[in-house]
């Protein structure tokens, strides 16, 4: 097993920091309809959004979005011609690989990917291959480099917003952005974007709908790209669940398109002042 070699050796009679942080009581079976949220939002509320792009001038795109305390740096590299044989393909390909930095959550994550890391890597590549127009580049391959810096929640959504504008910027052509988002449903209620230790807690419920759903949409085709559930739902609640969070994308485009009309009008400026030198 490779053993990391950029670990800094720590004193043996050393403790762990958290041993002194104060615990927050997770309470088990709590009632929905009597939580007070940790930041003060209403249920259907959005975390505040800062959202920027072309942050690395060495990848050929990159993005970053703040979401509460969520923070997430995207880079795109490629398109990079496919050398070995049994990865030919007439379509083009997405590679994602995602990670936690090691200082990201209250417990330090290991340097090396975990198995949770390659599965929400797959799961972004899932969501944005449809957003891609892959047929324009045979032989070719995208890499995506996604880094949580700190998790207080929604990592997996906002990494989806996240890698959709770096690929914006990276000049790549694509159908649609994908805008994601996170919807926490116990029975009949909905929490909006909801934090790490919401999603953490065991709700008490009168029915089989607990659980957490994380969608990726394209608003300009009004597609769905990606579903992630995780806990139970009946039917009929997750169609409502489901067309509950397109509206919360529906309502966050706006932000993002804003942002990336912003972003084509300071790079023609850029070419327009260089021009008229």
């Amino acid at each position: 097993m490779p053993v990391d070699t950029k670990r800094i050796t720590i004193p043996e009679d050393s403790c762990h920091p958290t041993l002194f942080a104060k615990e927050k009581e997770i309470p088990t079976n709590a009632d929905i309809k009597l939580l007070k949220r940790d930041d003060g939002r209403k249920f259907l509320d959005v975390r505040p959004m800062y959202v920027n792009i072309g942050i690395n001038s060495e990848a050929r795109g990159s993005a970053y979005i703040e979401l509460g305390g969520t923070k997430v740096i995207c880079t795109v590299q490629g398109p990079r011609e496919v050398t070995r044989r049994e990865e030919f393909s007439l379509k083009g390909q997405l590679l994602c690989e995602f990670k936690y930095a090691p200082f990201s959550r209250p417990i330090r994550q290991p340097h090396l990917p975990t198995n949770e890391d390659k599965e929400i890597g797959r799961i972004i590549q899932l969501a944005l291959e449809p957003a891609v127009i892959l047929d324009k580049f045979p032989k070719a391959r995208f890499d995506i480099f996604v880094i949580v810096l700190e998790d207080e929640g929604g990592a997996l959504a906002s990494s989806m917003t996240c890698c959709s504008m770096a690929l914006v910027n990276a000049g790549i052509p694509m159908y649609d952005i994908v805008i994601g988002t996170s919807l926490l449903v116990v029975d009949d209620t909905f929490l909006v974007d909801p934090l790490s230790n919401e999603s953490s807690r065991q709700w008490k419920s009168d029915t089989d709908n607990n659980g957490l759903l994380t969608i990726g949409y394209m608003p300009n085709i009004n597609q769905l790209s990606a579903c992630d559930q995780k806990g139970l739902f009946e039917l009929t609640t997750l169609q409502k669940s489901i067309s509950f969070a397109i509206e919360i994308c529906k309502s966050v485009h706006p932000v993002i398109e804003k942002r990336l009309k912003n972003s084509v009008r300071e790079i023609l400026d850029e070419e327009n002042a260089t021009v008229s030198t």
